[in-house]
């Protein structure tokens, strides 16, 4: 282990997951339409979200055949799919361009897509449930026009909306941060940029809200547009729905955040496949779990970790013990042997569970679970007779955080290697698979 990265480390678990396949546990699979599968546009994991629900309905986003923004809707515990091509399109061409999709608490449905360093793109159902939806709309007027990435939606507890996206480029952007006034129906700037890259780097962020309402905030630098200059594990916390910032002993930290005051929960090389955009997730008790991969000390073999904090210290859990190796260098969307991870937290039984793909598993669905004890030992189940190709996991948030029910975006889509290259892969179904007997672990 380098020193750099011991340095900040208070706890390394060394427990690895043993493997099994589900059968009599096999998730139940609803299928909708095709959709487009040449690229990963619909399957990448910075989607959210890909599927949502609110007051008994549930909604699903993806790009068909030809590139149109296709909705599914309906009643939870049924099958029964309406299925809505609307007129809104994108260039599915380039994976970064995904749809990210919430209902707020009137059950209005908001959209945002294809989007990669271009001006903003938003629109909003015209009725609850309806799908209908207005022209495209501006949200605040300022940093939309152009320069615009990875559109994000999140849900407060008390029904506002959160949205935030990377104003810039790769290697030198801002993170923008909305807040949408769901009494009021207006959307206003709560950060023009939290974030700073101060014109030399970005931050790749994934962020979540706790049960309380609280905000957890974590991202790598990128000195440049090569994944390879992928750095550090930084962490911020808001306790006002994103005003005010903190570190995670409560210190006070000023926005914009950047490279000199942020809190680096774990310090990571240059040159370490550390990968950017994954997931975060918080306990009960409001305490972080960030989930990558990298290769520790630069080696050649990533493995899956849990960064999270306990009692005030960050610790690491190393999820897996793989053997392939694989190294992350280049710019565009990458072909890699591995998904980005997903990580949940189960309120009930206290348990953290690890969704991914992996070439290594014959490329199937993975779901490592542990319990968050001090030797975590891992788990892993695997799904069989699902190919899902280069797909990255997305999944129900609203339903997980009401009933602990875990609902998976899955389409078997392919990518090319760099440069935003299509594979040659037919339209493939779309699934829900619906995971409910999770919170049973």
């Amino acid at each position: 282990m380098s020193k750099s990265i011991a340095f900040f480390v208070l706890v390394w678990v060394f427990t690895f997951s043993s493997c099994t396949q589900l059968d009599k546990n096999q998730p139940k699979v609803s299928e909708l339409s095709p959709g487009w599968a040449k690229t990963s546009v619909n399957a990448k994991i910075f989607r959210k979200n890909s599927v949502v629900s609110h007051d008994g309905h549930q909604y699903v986003a993806w790009y068909d055949s030809v590139g149109y923004v296709t909705i599914g809707q309906r009643l939870l515990d049924t099958d029964e799919w309406q299925i809505t091509r609307t007129e809104l399109k994108g260039n599915v061409y380039d994976a970064h361009n995904i749809i990210s999709i919430m209902v707020d608490d009137e059950g209005f449905l908001h959209i945002s897509w294809d989007h990669h360093a271009g001006p903003l793109n938003y629109c909003i159902s015209k009725k609850p449930g309806s799908m209908e939806f207005t022209d495209r709309l501006p949200m605040v007027g300022s940093y939309e026009d152009r320069d615009v990435t990875y559109p994000e939606f999140y849900k407060l507890p008390g029904g506002d909306l959160l949205f935030v996206y990377r104003y810039g480029g790769s290697g030198c952007g801002n993170l923008v941060m909305n807040r949408y006034d769901a009494k009021t129906r207006e959307w206003s700037r709560v950060h023009d940029n939290l974030i700073d890259g101060e014109n030399e780097r970005n931050a790749y962020w994934q962020m979540c809200v706790d049960g309380k309402g609280d905000i957890h905030l974590s991202w790598v630098w990128r000195e440049t547009w090569d994944v390879f200059t992928n750095h550090d594990l930084c962490y911020a916390k808001s306790e006002d729905g994103g005003v005010t910032w903190q570190k995670s002993n409560g210190t006070a930290l000023d926005a914009p955040m950047n490279i000199d005051n942020a809190e680096y929960a774990l310090r990571i090389p240059q040159g370490s496949s550390l990968i950017n955009q994954t997931s975060i997730t918080a306990d009960e008790k409001g305490q972080p779990y960030i989930a990558s991969y990298w290769a520790p000390d630069k080696e050649n073999v990533p493995q899956f970790f849990v960064v999270f904090l306990k009692d005030g210290k960050w610790n690491v859990s190393q999820v897996t013990n793989r053997q392939m190796e694989f190294s992350l260098q280049g710019g565009g969307s990458r072909r890699i042997p591995v998904s980005r991870p997903q990580v949940i937290f189960s309120d009930k039984n206290l348990t953290l569970h690890v969704v991914y793909r992996d070439r290594e598993q014959d490329n199937k669905i993975c779901i490592s679970s542990a319990k968050i004890d001090r030797e975590m030992d891992w788990k892993l189940e695997t799904v069989s007779g699902i190919r899902v190709g280069q797909w990255e996991p997305t999944y129900d948030t609203e339903l997980w955080k009401k009933k602990e029910q875990l609902h998976l975006f899955v389409q078997n889509v392919g990518q090319g290697e760099g440069a935003e290259k299509p594979e040659d892969v037919e339209p493939q179904m779309v699934k829900i698979l619906e995971f409910d007997y999770l919170s049973d672990f």
